[in-house]
């Protein structure tokens, strides 16, 4: 008596159920991985919220001083910064705080996401950990689901110290659980995008910056829809960020914008597993770019090693930061055209009387942070490349270890100093573009200020690639958090009213802030000195530890 086949359904629901074997073991193994990691990310933010949402009714004596800073947010340059500036008309505490502080809690939420989901999948098959496990009893999809089960759970807990912040500051509880819930919304829908990128490559780095990317165009697409009208406009509804921030928490308390971004991070992680059951494991979707069939004369000596390794990163670092610092550069005329109804408020966060000059030096100092962050990204790739073990590959070769060092922080340097040359470029021609009155002598302004950052971003440099010799676990936090702090203190500090000590960690706060203040070479010199310094010892820490040390 033969045995009847067994329905395509069931057959179906057994193959499901075996893609997903060992996911709970997956699990386990990476929370005890990244317990360090992720706790600080979600501490970071939880810590965000309540700071901000108490700090906010600290320094605010009256209605009227409310009143009055809250038109710092419903201005166009406040609106492109931050948001649609939902309830400034009639501002509360609890609607300064969603108007004015939410988006960068989405947005730290938002990179915990991508980042985690592909260091843990498209990351593990890079380093050839993923094919180890996978030679176990573990389903295909097992890795996949047990890092958006990790992420889904990092944004739960995000958003459960995010509500208890904002509880904390006294404000309603449906327009704080709504801001927790938008949180873990938008971090849902990136966590997504990041597990479709980490199919399409073969690197973590460029799924990274794939996911990445969809991030800026998201905050971009906001800035232009946002800037334009109150509340938002069409162009509002186009960007991820600009649904979790319609739903106007305090005001209108909408719950369903968060719809589209889960129903849209539901077919991301969809179409994420049917992508990986059409690639081989570590292969990516996207077709790899032939190399040459002769090598360069160049990668035969360390400074060409180092250029091939880094100049991907530096030049989407370079394109994304010219293309903002011609943007900005673009504002200067409504800048200018504002100053005289602008608030009180912005001489705070643009230095001096003169806000056209005041919004010129701000522009040097932020861009000039996103640059040191991409000198962040260069030391950790440097880490990479040790973790890797291509370091050792190399160091096989009659190379020693300060040569590679020194060749990789050489490319790097070179390279942040032409990134800080083309952002002062672009910003200032921009400027000029727009500005019909000494036009020169801003372009020359803002071509200066840019290159005045360049200590700052030196010193950053140098303090993470001490960390990278002597505390390589390190490298990224270390240089991710000084990177962090400056752009916290460097938009909220004053209005915050945070302690003199706080802002001396500002590395970027010791800078004249050219052209409202004439250049100070003492900060100069010893900015300068302590990158020189901290480049030197974190090549006595590389020569001393051993390689590929946790």
């Amino acid at each position: 008596m033969t045995t009847p086949p067994r329905a395509p359904s069931a057959t179906r629901s057994s193959a499901d159920h075996a893609s997903l074997t060992g996911t709970g073991l997956l699990l386990r193994l990476m929370l005890r991985r990244d317990r360090l990691r992720l706790g600080l990310w979600v501490l970071g933010i939880g810590l965000m919220s309540f700071y901000v949402a108490n700090a906010v009714q600290a320094i605010v004596a009256d209605e009227a001083e409310l009143i009055q800073m809250a038109g710092i947010f419903a201005d166009p340059v406040g609106r492109l910064m931050t948001g649609p500036a939902y309830g400034m008309a009639e501002p509360t505490f609890e609607r300064f705080y969603a108007a004015g502080y939410v988006l960068f809690i989405y947005l730290l939420t938002a990179l915990m996401s991508i980042f985690t989901v592909v260091r843990h999948t498209r990351g593990e098959e890079q380093s050839g950990r993923a094919e180890l496990l996978r030679a176990n009893v573990v389903g295909r999809h097992a890795t996949l689901a047990a890092a958006l089960m990790l992420v889904l759970l990092a944004n739960l807990l995000a958003a459960i110290l995010v509500l208890l912040g904002a509880l904390s500051g006294g404000f309603a509880p449906a327009g704080s659980l709504l801001v927790a819930g938008s949180g873990s919304s938008v971090g849902i829908f990136f966590a997504a995008a990041g597990a479709v990128a980490a199919q399409l490559t073969e690197s973590a780095r460029t799924a990274s910056g794939l996911a990445g990317s969809l991030l800026g165009l998201s905050y971009l697409i906001r800035m232009g829809g946002d800037m334009a009208a109150a509340g938002g406009t069409a162009l509002s509804w186009f960007s991820p960020l600009g649904w979790s921030q319609q739903t106007a928490p305090y005001v209108e308390d909408r719950w369903w914008p968060l719809a589209l971004l889960l129903v849209l991070a539901l077919a991301g992680v969809a179409w994420a597993l049917k992508l990986s059951t059409r690639r081989d494991l570590g292969a990516g979707l996207l077709p790899a770019r032939p190399g040459p069939a002769r090598a360069r004369a160049s990668l035969g000596t360390p400074v060409g090693i180092a250029a091939h390794g880094l100049r991907s990163g530096l030049r989407g670092w370079g394109i994304a930061l010219v293309l903002c610092g011609a943007m900005f550069g673009g504002y200067a005329r409504t800048m200018m055209e504002a100053a005289d109804d602008l608030p009180e408020q912005f001489q705070q966060v643009f230095t001096g009387e003169d806000l056209m000059l005041g919004y010129l030096a701000y522009m040097g100092v932020f861009l000039a942070i996103f640059v040191a962050a991409a000198g962040v990204s260069g030391v950790a790739h440097m880490r990479r490349e040790e973790a890797h073990g291509r370091a050792e590959l190399l160091l096989t070769a009659p190379l020693g270890r300060r040569g590679w060092m020194t060749a990789h922080l050489t490319v790097l340097l070179g390279g942040l100093a032409l990134i800080l040359l083309l952002v002062g470029l672009s910003t200032g021609g921009a400027a000029a573009a727009v500005l019909r009155e000494d036009s020169g002598q801003h372009f020359a302004d803002l071509l200066l200020a840019s290159l005045h950052q360049g200590p700052a971003v030196l010193a950053v440099v140098g303090m993470t690639a001490a960390a990278f010799g002597w505390a390589p676990r390190f490298t990224g936090v270390v240089g991710f958090s000084l990177v962090g702090w400056a752009a916290v203190m460097t938009n909220f500090g004053q209005l915050l009213d945070l302690p003199e000590l706080l802002h001396e960690v500002n590395i970027f706060s010791h800078l004249a802030q050219y052209p409202v203040e004439p250049i100070a070479w003492a900060p100069v010199l010893w900015l300068s000195g302590l990158g020189i310094g901290g480049i030197l010892l974190g090549l006595l820490g590389w020569q001393r530890r051993e390689i590929n040390a946790v």
